[in-house]
Protein backbone atom coordinates (compact mmCIF):
# COMPACT_ATOMS: atom_id res chain seq x y z
CA UNK A 1 0.00 0.00 0.00
CA UNK A 2 1.38 3.69 -0.87
CA UNK A 3 0.46 6.17 1.09
CA UNK A 4 0.77 9.80 1.22
CA UNK A 5 0.52 12.88 3.47
CA UNK A 6 0.64 16.53 2.78
CA UNK A 7 1.14 18.14 6.39
CA UNK A 8 2.64 20.73 8.77
CA UNK A 9 3.54 17.89 11.35
CA UNK A 10 5.32 14.92 9.38
CA UNK A 11 7.48 13.93 12.39
CA UNK A 12 4.17 13.36 14.43
CA UNK A 13 2.89 11.25 11.38
CA UNK A 14 6.23 9.25 10.93
CA UNK A 15 6.77 8.51 14.49
CA UNK A 16 3.17 7.21 15.10
CA UNK A 17 3.35 4.80 11.96
CA UNK A 18 6.66 3.84 13.04
CA UNK A 19 4.42 1.66 16.12
CA UNK A 20 3.33 -1.91 16.22
CA UNK A 21 1.00 -3.49 13.53
CA UNK A 22 2.03 -0.79 10.92
CA UNK A 23 5.40 0.10 11.89
CA UNK A 24 5.94 -3.89 10.91
CA UNK A 25 3.94 -3.21 7.45
CA UNK A 26 6.48 -0.44 6.93
CA UNK A 27 9.49 -2.40 8.09
CA UNK A 28 8.34 -5.11 5.46
CA UNK A 29 7.23 -2.70 2.63
CA UNK A 30 3.64 -3.58 2.92
CA UNK A 31 2.91 0.23 3.33
CA UNK A 32 5.66 2.75 1.91
CA UNK A 33 4.84 6.48 3.38
CA UNK A 34 5.40 9.79 1.70
CA UNK A 35 5.22 12.54 3.58
CA UNK A 36 5.19 16.40 2.66
CA UNK A 37 5.26 19.50 4.11
CA UNK A 38 3.64 22.50 2.71
CA UNK A 39 5.98 24.71 4.31
CA UNK A 40 8.83 23.69 2.25
CA UNK A 41 7.29 25.04 -0.79
CA UNK A 42 6.71 28.56 1.14
CA UNK A 43 8.63 31.13 -1.01
CA UNK A 44 8.87 33.78 2.14
CA UNK A 45 12.11 33.46 4.79
CA UNK A 46 9.20 32.89 7.63
CA UNK A 47 7.82 29.87 5.48
CA UNK A 48 4.66 31.11 6.02
CA UNK A 49 1.54 28.69 5.07
CA UNK A 50 -1.52 30.76 6.62
CA UNK A 51 -3.38 34.05 5.79
CA UNK A 52 -6.58 35.52 7.48
CA UNK A 53 -9.65 35.00 6.15
CA UNK A 54 -11.13 37.30 3.64
CA UNK A 55 -14.42 38.40 4.70
CA UNK A 56 -13.32 38.66 8.37
CA UNK A 57 -14.01 35.87 10.85
CA UNK A 58 -11.59 34.41 13.62
CA UNK A 59 -8.03 31.98 12.67
CA UNK A 60 -6.20 31.69 9.70
CA UNK A 61 -6.72 29.75 6.40
CA UNK A 62 -3.80 27.68 4.66
CA UNK A 63 -3.22 29.36 1.69
CA UNK A 64 -3.22 27.92 -1.89
CA UNK A 65 0.42 27.87 -2.98
CA UNK A 66 2.36 26.23 -0.68
CA UNK A 67 -0.48 23.84 -0.48
CA UNK A 68 -0.83 23.24 -4.29
CA UNK A 69 2.68 22.76 -4.68
CA UNK A 70 2.74 19.87 -2.15
CA UNK A 71 0.18 18.28 -3.42
CA UNK A 72 1.83 18.28 -6.93
CA UNK A 73 5.40 17.25 -5.11
CA UNK A 74 3.17 13.85 -3.75
CA UNK A 75 1.28 13.35 -6.70
CA UNK A 76 4.76 13.37 -8.65
CA UNK A 77 5.65 10.08 -6.24
CA UNK A 78 2.15 8.77 -6.88
CA UNK A 79 0.61 9.75 -9.90
CA UNK A 80 -2.45 7.29 -9.78
CA UNK A 81 -3.28 8.16 -5.74
CA UNK A 82 -6.40 9.71 -5.03
CA UNK A 83 -6.36 13.34 -3.25
CA UNK A 84 -8.30 13.17 0.08
CA UNK A 85 -9.03 16.03 1.81
CA UNK A 86 -9.44 14.94 6.02
CA UNK A 87 -12.53 17.71 6.91
CA UNK A 88 -15.22 17.44 9.12
CA UNK A 89 -17.74 18.31 6.32
CA UNK A 90 -16.53 15.12 4.06
CA UNK A 91 -18.11 12.07 3.98
CA UNK A 92 -17.89 9.51 7.72
CA UNK A 93 -15.12 7.68 6.96
CA UNK A 94 -16.30 3.58 7.32
CA UNK A 95 -14.96 0.07 7.09
CA UNK A 96 -16.70 0.37 3.32
CA UNK A 97 -14.29 2.83 2.15
CA UNK A 98 -11.37 1.62 3.78
CA UNK A 99 -11.74 -1.56 1.65
CA UNK A 100 -12.30 0.85 -1.23
CA UNK A 101 -8.82 2.73 -0.60
CA UNK A 102 -6.95 -0.66 -0.17
CA UNK A 103 -7.95 -2.28 -3.12
CA UNK A 104 -6.77 0.63 -4.83
CA UNK A 105 -3.74 0.28 -3.65
CA UNK A 106 -2.38 4.15 -3.68
CA UNK A 107 -3.70 7.27 -0.91
CA UNK A 108 -2.65 10.19 -0.71
CA UNK A 109 -3.98 12.04 2.50
CA UNK A 110 -4.07 16.23 3.10
CA UNK A 111 -4.13 17.37 7.09
CA UNK A 112 -5.53 20.55 6.83
CA UNK A 113 -4.77 22.97 10.13
CA UNK A 114 -6.30 26.59 11.28
CA UNK A 115 -9.89 27.01 10.16
CA UNK A 116 -9.05 25.33 7.19
CA UNK A 117 -7.71 25.03 3.68
CA UNK A 118 -8.16 27.90 0.87
CA UNK A 119 -11.58 26.39 -1.16
CA UNK A 120 -9.99 26.71 -4.70
CA UNK A 121 -7.81 23.84 -3.35
CA UNK A 122 -10.33 21.48 -2.76
CA UNK A 123 -12.08 22.76 -6.13
CA UNK A 124 -9.38 22.34 -8.44
CA UNK A 125 -7.09 19.29 -7.01
CA UNK A 126 -9.67 16.94 -4.16
CA UNK A 127 -11.29 13.92 -5.27
CA UNK A 128 -12.73 13.55 -1.87
CA UNK A 129 -13.40 14.78 1.48
CA UNK A 130 -13.37 12.53 4.44
CA UNK A 131 -14.09 12.94 8.10
CA UNK A 132 -13.88 10.68 11.22
CA UNK A 133 -17.18 12.14 12.38
CA UNK A 134 -19.44 14.70 13.69
CA UNK A 135 -15.94 16.40 15.77
CA UNK A 136 -13.88 18.76 15.45
CA UNK A 137 -9.84 17.95 15.75
CA UNK A 138 -6.45 20.72 15.62
CA UNK A 139 -5.70 19.08 12.28
CA UNK A 140 -6.45 16.54 10.07
CA UNK A 141 -2.93 14.33 11.35
CA UNK A 142 -4.77 12.19 13.01
CA UNK A 143 -7.74 11.68 11.29
CA UNK A 144 -4.87 10.31 8.95
CA UNK A 145 -3.05 8.11 10.97
CA UNK A 146 -6.73 6.69 11.83
CA UNK A 147 -7.40 5.92 8.13
CA UNK A 148 -3.94 4.38 7.75
CA UNK A 149 -4.14 2.07 10.39
CA UNK A 150 -7.44 0.90 8.94
CA UNK A 151 -6.16 0.92 5.40
CA UNK A 152 -3.16 -0.59 5.95
CA UNK A 153 -4.81 -3.62 7.96
CA UNK A 154 -6.08 -4.77 5.56
CA UNK A 155 -3.51 -5.52 3.18
CA UNK A 156 -2.79 -9.16 2.48
CA UNK A 157 -0.05 -10.38 5.68
CA UNK A 158 -0.15 -7.18 7.93
CA UNK A 159 -2.24 -9.03 10.49
CA UNK A 160 -1.12 -12.16 11.72
CA UNK A 161 -4.27 -14.17 11.15
CA UNK A 162 -6.14 -13.50 7.59
CA UNK A 163 -9.61 -14.51 8.56
CA UNK A 164 -8.94 -11.41 11.74
CA UNK A 165 -10.05 -8.71 9.39
CA UNK A 166 -12.68 -10.49 7.84
CA UNK A 167 -14.52 -11.50 11.31
CA UNK A 168 -13.64 -7.65 12.71
CA UNK A 169 -16.81 -5.31 13.79
CA UNK A 170 -18.41 -3.75 10.46
CA UNK A 171 -16.11 -7.32 8.33
CA UNK A 172 -18.02 -8.83 5.62
CA UNK A 173 -21.18 -9.91 7.19
CA UNK A 174 -21.60 -6.06 8.26
CA UNK A 175 -22.27 -6.88 11.90
CA UNK A 176 -20.33 -5.83 15.19
CA UNK A 177 -17.98 -8.33 16.59
CA UNK A 178 -19.05 -10.67 19.12
CA UNK A 179 -17.01 -10.46 22.98
CA UNK A 180 -14.33 -12.07 22.97
CA UNK A 181 -12.47 -14.07 26.53
CA UNK A 182 -9.56 -15.20 27.81
CA UNK A 183 -7.11 -16.71 30.75
CA UNK A 184 -8.16 -17.26 33.46
CA UNK A 185 -11.31 -18.85 33.13
CA UNK A 186 -12.78 -16.94 36.06
CA UNK A 187 -11.74 -13.46 37.19
CA UNK A 188 -13.55 -11.06 39.82
CA UNK A 189 -16.03 -13.73 40.14
CA UNK A 190 -17.14 -13.52 36.04
CA UNK A 191 -16.79 -16.97 34.13
CA UNK A 192 -16.22 -17.59 30.49
CA UNK A 193 -19.93 -18.95 28.81
CA UNK A 194 -19.28 -22.47 29.60
CA UNK A 195 -20.10 -22.74 25.55
CA UNK A 196 -16.59 -21.55 24.86
CA UNK A 197 -15.29 -24.15 27.19
CA UNK A 198 -16.79 -27.16 25.32
CA UNK A 199 -14.36 -27.80 22.78
CA UNK A 200 -18.08 -28.05 20.53
CA UNK A 201 -16.93 -25.97 17.32
CA UNK A 202 -20.35 -25.47 15.56
CA UNK A 203 -21.95 -24.52 18.95
CA UNK A 204 -18.95 -21.69 19.37
CA UNK A 205 -19.60 -20.84 16.08
CA UNK A 206 -23.86 -20.82 16.81
CA UNK A 207 -23.03 -18.13 20.12
CA UNK A 208 -20.39 -16.20 18.91
CA UNK A 209 -22.97 -15.33 15.39
CA UNK A 210 -25.91 -14.69 18.11
CA UNK A 211 -23.92 -12.49 20.21
CA UNK A 212 -23.02 -10.54 17.18
CA UNK A 213 -26.40 -9.81 16.40
CA UNK A 214 -27.95 -9.45 19.36
CA UNK A 215 -24.82 -6.57 20.29
CA UNK A 216 -25.87 -5.07 16.90
CA UNK A 217 -29.04 -4.71 17.19
CA UNK A 218 -28.65 -3.64 20.48
CA UNK A 219 -25.62 -1.23 19.78
CA UNK A 220 -26.10 -0.17 16.25
CA UNK A 221 -29.59 -1.65 14.71
CA UNK A 222 -28.92 0.46 11.62
CA UNK A 223 -26.33 -1.92 10.61
CA UNK A 224 -29.35 -4.59 10.11
CA UNK A 225 -30.50 -3.17 7.14
CA UNK A 226 -27.48 -3.64 4.92
CA UNK A 227 -25.97 -6.66 7.14
CA UNK A 228 -25.79 -9.85 5.33
CA UNK A 229 -28.35 -11.80 7.42
CA UNK A 230 -29.41 -15.67 6.87
CA UNK A 231 -32.67 -17.35 7.46
CA UNK A 232 -31.34 -18.38 11.12
CA UNK A 233 -30.20 -15.24 11.83
CA UNK A 234 -33.57 -13.27 11.16
CA UNK A 235 -35.48 -15.86 13.21
CA UNK A 236 -32.62 -15.45 16.08
CA UNK A 237 -33.58 -11.52 16.37
CA UNK A 238 -36.74 -12.24 15.89
CA UNK A 239 -37.30 -14.48 19.13
CA UNK A 240 -34.89 -11.63 20.95
CA UNK A 241 -38.24 -9.53 21.19
CA UNK A 242 -38.46 -5.91 20.76
CA UNK A 243 -35.04 -3.79 21.25
CA UNK A 244 -34.49 -1.74 24.05
CA UNK A 245 -33.52 1.41 22.22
Amino acid sequence: MQVGVVTLFPELVDGALEQGVIGRARSQGQLALTLVNPRDFATDKHRTVDDRPFGGGPGMVMTPAPLSAAIASCKGVMPEAPVIYLSPQGRPFDQVMARRFQAHGSLMLVAGRYEGIDERVINRLVDEEVSLGDFVLSGGEFAALAIIDAVTRLEPGVLGDPLSAEEDSFGLDGLLDCPHYTRPEVFDDQTVPAVLLSGDHKAIARWRRQQSLARTRDRRPDLLASADLTKEDKLFLTSLGPSEQ
